[in-house]
């Protein structure tokens, strides 16, 4: 069981690891995205707005409606400081709460997609494929603002993910680079996979059509996923086939008290 993050303790403690870099050239991009902030919140919206900026829609612009966002809906603030949990949690290459938030693509494009999905779900469809095709252009990570993605999520590397109009992810789910969940040539209606909680897609995996990876399963790098992978199972191989049971559960990231 998971509890909603404490936001303004994040938020201090990713003030005080900033304040820890003494590095001179990286010293103004720690001050600009986290030291000029007074909360969460608005480092996020800037940092997105910034990032996603282009000719066609200023960082202002973007910044404004990314904070409107956030300010209506709260929830997306909390995914992202669970999303950055998660990742710190699951990745021995993540040392602290501000490297993801500054540095990693996958952590990025998955805050861009929570606000992509927002305003396609208020009908807002050319903006939010707008957002996407952003997200695209910088990280080379396709996300359909319509797929819906759980809390808790990881997104490793990230260069190369494919995520279909109709996927769902669940919570405490984790992704590696080239990871493609596609569908098979249907043309309409719910054709991308389903992602239950806790489960892992190893790198260039492909996972096509309405079929359910399910919770804590494993799938191994490169393999091609056709059929249903049951529970707690390790799918791997082209066709995958299944191996046996996963050795070890997702425990969901906790979120208090934050190191």
């Amino acid at each position: 069981m998971t509890r909603t993050p404490d936001l303004a303790q994040l938020w201090r403690d990713m003030q005080s690891q900033a304040c820890s870099c003494h590095d001179p050239l990286i010293q103004d991009v720690f001050a600009t995205n986290i030291g000029d902030h007074a909360d969460f919140s608005s480092a996020l919206a800037s940092l997105l707005g910034t990032k996603l900026a282009d000719r066609s829609i200023s960082a202002t612009a973007l910044t404004r409606l990314v904070a409107s966002i956030l300010q209506d809906v709260p929830e997306i603030a909390e995914a992202a400081a669970e999303d950055i949990l998660a990742t710190r949690d699951r990745d021995p290459a993540c040392p602290d709460l501000v490297t993801p938030f500054l540095f990693f693509k996958g952590w990025q494009a998955l805050q861009a997609h929570r606000i992509a999905h927002y305003l396609w779900q208020q009908n807002r469809r050319h903006l939010a494929y707008h957002v996407q095709s952003r997200i695209n252009e910088l990280f080379s990570i396709d996300i359909h603002p319509a797929a819906q993605l759980g809390r808790r999520l990881s997104i490793d590397h990230g260069t190369g993910i494919v995520i279909g109009e109709t996927c769902i992810i669940e919570d405490d789910v984790s992704l590696f680079q080239d990871v493609t969940l596609g569908g098979t040539g249907k043309l309409s209606g719910n054709r991308h996979p389903i992602v239950r909680r806790g489960a892992m897609i190893g790198s260039g995996a492909k996972v096509l059509g309405r079929l359910i990876i399910g919770e804590n399963a494993r799938v191994g790098a490169a393999s091609v996923v056709l059929e249903d992978v049951p529970a707690n199972s390790t799918a791997v191989g082209n066709p995958a086939r299944i191996l046996g049971t996963a050795k070890t559960a997702v425990t969901p990231s906790p979120v208090h008290p934050v190191p």
